[in-house]
């Protein structure tokens, strides 16, 4: 691979991740969840990913490690440009990582196209945004992705193919379940990319997939969001069971003080089914039964 960095605000865009890597001089540390992506081809290829409206004037990064994605990202806000249109906020939990993208987009830092916030991406406060792209650490690929999924902004992440699989199954799919209910709340879910594990380094052990969301308002309404969010976590924790003695088996999760009332007041076509049968919209429906006649208790 040829090293196509310049080291300069010209050259956004060209860093190689291999060179990016070495001027780090700290490897990606498998331990602390580090896989960097070092695919030239995937790399160059995500930010493309995002809808074609897409606002791009605030680009989000959560794990920005030895910068190659970052390095794209500048491009696709116009760093490149004297008058940028746009900017990156990458959040780093490593320390020499935070440091070492300082350095190496220096000028972008004193421009103001770049900050670097070094913490914990799920501890830290998030700062507002218009797109996220990441390449995530897997790790925290639940609870961070359902962080930024409420902000409802154009997301691109990479995951574990398998956790993408689950993200955009469908009702009645062996994948199916709470993520995908839960992800498809929120956003149109689809796998634009899968990436063999030959694309990171160090290699993970599994294959990866590149996840778009695009943000868009649900067909259905729900009363409690949060009640509803945890109904679906509630019922499928019980997913070979029938809805009927899921609802009744899981109160100490849903918050529900009458689960009896629930089953009495639903439809035997419904309380008859599996869990996984059910789609988002079932789910709500049934959802605001609950709320009605079981008195949730308060999330």
């Amino acid at each position: 691979m040829t090293d196509r960095s310049a080291g300069t605000a010209d050259a956004y865009g060209t860093r190689d991740p291999d060179s990016l890597a070495r001027r780090a001089g700290t490897r990606a540390n498998p331990d602390n969840d580090q896989h960097f992506l070092v695919d030239d081809r995937v790399l160059d290829r995500l930010s493309a990913y995002l809808p074609e409206d897409a606002d791009v004037s605030h680009v989000l990064e959560v794990g920005g490690g030895a910068g190659a994605l970052t390095d794209r990202l500048l491009a696709t806000v116009g760093a490149n440009d004297p008058d940028p249109a746009g900017r990156v906020t990458v959040i780093e939990r490593d320390p020499p990582f935070a440091a070492f993208l300082r350095e190496e987009f220096a000028d972008a830092v004193d421009a103001g196209t770049l900050e670097v916030i070094e913490g914990d991406a799920l501890a830290v406060d998030l700062p507002p945004f218009t797109a996220c792209v990441a390449n995530l650490p897997y790790g925290i690929s639940s609870e961070i992705t359902f962080r930024l999924l409420p902000e409802g902004k154009p997301l691109v992440l990479t995951f574990q193919a398998e956790f993408a699989d689950r993200m955009v199954a469908s009702a009645g799919e062996s994948a199916y379940g709470r993520l995908s209910v839960s992800a498809q709340h929120y956003a149109d879910v689809e796998i634009v990319e899968r990436i063999p594990k030959e694309a990171f380094d160090p290699q993970p052990a599994v294959e990866s997939a590149v996840v778009r969301c695009t943000p868009r308002d649900p067909d259905y309404e729900v009363g409690d969001e949060a009640f509803f969010l945890r109904f679906v976590k509630a019922l499928f924790t019980q997913r070979r069971k029938t809805v009927r003695n899921a609802i009744r088996n899981t109160a100490h999760i849903s918050g529900l003080d009458r689960p009896d009332a629930v089953v009495d007041a639903a439809g035997e076509d419904v309380l008859s089914r599996r869990p996984g049968t059910l789609d988002p919209s079932a789910f709500a429906a049934l959802a605001e039964l609950a709320r009605e006649h079981g008195s949730p208790a308060e999330a």
